[in-house]
């Protein structure tokens, strides 16, 4: 070996040396750092994901960050509209003049239209012109509609939230955060009628005419079939924003991304914040179906009638937290019943927080007591009050008696 790559040699076992003891420092440091920071690490300027159940937020970057929204904006003219309207109200379609580019269901100034199908091509197409159109609607006019927004942010406590028009487009005083989104989305979510406007891919508009069909531009409901909603958003101030719904294996999810660079940036972040939000439960099920969580005594007739699980109920549990069974049902019935009647209730609870909830029903029929089986256990009933009476009844027979043996007697010597 010549002296130069002895050299050479040398000089790299030096630099191991030296190097071999910051590597090893620096591993445990990495490893540290990546257990500060679980989950998933998006480029958004703001995102988090939340339990719909309970409200519990599972994390979250910048989630008070007050951003631009553009036109998850719609998600409060929603609420505001469906608090303040009938989603059978026929109104008119008021006039609108859209800017280059804004979102639009297709109204006709003047046409008829239900406050149902404005909502669906609120959320569905994300229509400007419904958003002003339910405005009117609702408060007269689209100034009145949005002090009437920021009053219902204020009491849902939506502390990082403010209107200034109810469209969702790019302008001083209109911002909200991704928790509070999350919020008001939950809220939502809990009205049955939005909950399935949400989570359909299309729909027929039946009060205009012609009747319309439009379908959705929400391409997350289309990516998993657990996905339930929600609401897109773009402007060049707010960039590219999704609040996005899953639920699945008993868990229910709300996502929001605000401010991505692309619009499939938004779509892929919001499906990888509830994929892995999921990956967080495991899957309990509390309640199967025909299981028997109940057995009142039967009146009159003896015995016990089961209650049984009308369905099997699925409870989506974290680790650390607990999940109970609480079953309310009679502790007595009385026939007749009929087999399968309702009888009663199974609920489950996450830490404290109700999650879901099974009807009982009987297992089977309960003829009405016959007259026998009312006075039979009538007797059996009250055998310690019927006892004592029935000895009072004996001492006093036989004092009356003996009084009566006692006259006699006494006649007796007379005559």
């Amino acid at each position: 070996m010549s002296g130069r790559r002895r050299g050479a040699l040398a000089l790299l076992a030096a630099l191991a040396c030296l190097l071999l003891p910051a590597l090893a420092a620096a591993a445990p440091a990495q490893q540290l750092q990546s257990q500060k920071q679980p989950g998933p690490q998006l480029a958004a300027r703001s995102w988090g994901v939340v339990d719909a159940r309970t409200g519990d937020v599972l994390i979250t970057h910048a989630g008070n960050r007050e951003l631009p929204i553009a036109s998850t904006t719609k998600l409060m003219t929603a609420y505001v509209a469906m608090k303040e309207l009938p989603l059978g109200k026929i109104v008119r379609a008021q006039p609108y003049d859209p800017e280059y580019g804004e979102s639009l269901m297709g109204l006709r100034a003047g046409e008829r239209i239900s406050v149902r199908d404005l909502i669906y091509g609120l959320i569905l197409r994300s229509g400007n012109d419904a958003a002003h159109t339910l405005a009117v609607a609702a408060a007269g006019s689209q100034r009145r509609f949005v002090a009437e927004m920021n009053r219902y942010a204020a009491a849902l406590g939506l502390s990082h939230t403010h209107y200034a028009n109810p469209v969702g487009l790019d302008q001083k005083g209109n911002y909200s955060s991704a928790l509070d989104l999350m919020t008001l989305t939950r809220r939502l979510l809990a009205i049955p009628a939005f909950a399935r406007i949400a989570d359909s891919r299309s729909a027929v508009l039946r009060s205009v005419h012609p009747r319309r069909r439009i379908a959705t531009i929400n391409e997350l409901l289309l990516m998993a079939p657990w996905v339930t909603g929600v609401k897109t958003g773009h402007t060049f101030g707010a960039l590219y924003v999704l609040v996005g719904s899953g639920q699945r294996r008993g868990v229910s999810l709300i996502s929001a991304v605000v401010g991505t660079w692309t619009d499939e940036e938004r779509f892929d972040d919001s499906l990888e914040l509830l994929e892995w939000g999921f990956s967080q439960y495991r899957n309990r099920m509390p309640v199967r179906r025909g299981e028997d969580l109940a057995e009142p005594e039967i009146r009159y007739s003896g015995g016990k009638l089961p209650l049984r699980a009308e369905r099997s109920l699925q409870a989506g549990v974290r680790r650390g937290q607990q999940l109970d069974l609480r079953v309310r049902a009679p502790g007595e019935v009385e026939g007749p019943i009929d087999r399968g009647a309702r009888l009663g209730r199974a609920v489950a609870y996450v830490d404290g927080r109700r999650v879901g909830a099974v009807t009982l029903r009987a297992s089977r029929s309960v003829p009405e007591a016959s007259f026998f089986d009312r006075a039979r256990a009538t007797v059996a009933d009250n055998s310690i009050p019927i006892g004592i009476a029935a000895f009072v009844i004996l001492i006093f027979a036989l004092v009356v008696a003996r009084r009566l043996t006692g006259r006699n007697k006494s006649r007796s010597r007379i005559g």
